[in-house]
């Protein structure tokens, strides 16, 4: 077995100011969502239903699109139906598909939580960032998406 590539200290210190600052950043915005009744989980649902067609995904790709296991989104899907946000449609082409959609509720709410969410991801990501910054950070982590995604 060949020797492992260990990181250099540079590599190291970046990786690791990543780990912790995606943390961070995820629990403070999940902390600020909570105080709407929902998680960073509930509202990365509704923002994707709330700009698909007919405010409606297949679970399928709403799993992809949020990058959670088909089970795990149906347990989430099964909560937010329960508090009005979403409900489930079957697929009339495809009788074992399944979509979730976007309820009256659940537009209302994103509608109302969006602009707490914006003014928290810039007070702790984007106004700390300059315009050249703003540009590398989406040129850093488009390969790495890329990658991730098998593209």
């Amino acid at each position: 077995m060949a020797d492992p590539r260990w990181l250099t200290a540079d590599e190291q210190r970046a990786w690791r100011a990543h780990l912790t600052a995606h943390r961070l950043l995820t629990h403070r915005l999940d902390r600020e969502l909570q105080e709407h009744g929902l998680s960073f989980n509930d509202y990365e649902i509704l923002v994707n239903l709330s700009e698909s067609p007919d405010h409606r995904m297949r679970m399928s790709d709403l799993a992809d699109a949020t990058v959670q296991s088909r089970s795990r989104l149906s347990h989430q899907i099964s909560r937010m139906e329960q508090a009005g946000l979403v409900t489930r449609e079957l697929c009339e082409d495809d009788r074992r598909g399944t979509f979730a959609v976007l309820t009256p509720l659940g537009y209302h709410t994103i509608e109302r939580v969006a602009p707490d969410h914006v003014a928290g991801v810039r007070a702790h990501f984007i106004d700390l960032l300059n315009p050249d910054q703003i540009r590398e950070v989406e040129e850093i982590y488009t390969p790495v998406v890329a990658h991730l995604q098998g593209r």
